[in-house]
């Protein structure tokens, strides 16, 4: 099932899937930087972010967290935990984001995704996401998609 992220329920495990599965790909925070660990809960509370999980009040088995602004989706970030994936659940959770972001009247969808992740820019690109621009400085790439 998606649903909405209930920070009580969900935080915890969201953080650790954070810490363990997105930041030691990225070039630019590490999972000892304190700073970027607290700044966290406040960062999900200024977006949306749905959970995939088995039910209403269960662990998460992964989480998409994006932003509406304008006419553009930005989406910030997917995780699924390793035991669950290649069940369609980071496609459902994109999907959901996607549909959540047309009701907002979104028109395009971008995202980042690291240089060290070539998992993710296979789904994206799957998905329908093109790379548009490389930033070197940051080992990453930028992703656009048309939403309409």
């Amino acid at each position: 099932m998606i649903r909405a992220r209930r920070a009580r329920i969900d935080d915890d495990e969201i953080i650790r899937l954070i810490k363990c599965e997105l930041i030691p790909l990225s070039h630019t925070a590490s999972p000892r930087d304190a700073q970027t660990i607290r700044e966290l809960p406040r960062r999900l509370s200024e977006g949306v972010t749905l959970v995939s999980s088995r039910s209403k009040s269960s662990l998460p088995q992964g989480f998409i967290h994006f932003y509406t602004r304008g006419d553009r989706l930005l989406l910030d970030m997917l995780v699924v935990h390793p035991q669950h994936r290649g069940r369609q659940l980071g496609t459902s959770l994109l999907y959901n984001a996607e549909v959540h972001a047309r009701k907002a009247g979104c028109s395009s969808a971008t995202l980042f995704v690291d240089y060290s992740n070539p998992r993710a820019q296979r789904l994206y690109s799957r998905l329908g996401f093109q790379t548009v621009r490389a930033y070197p400085d940051l080992r990453c790439y930028e992703m656009f998609k048309r939403l309409d």
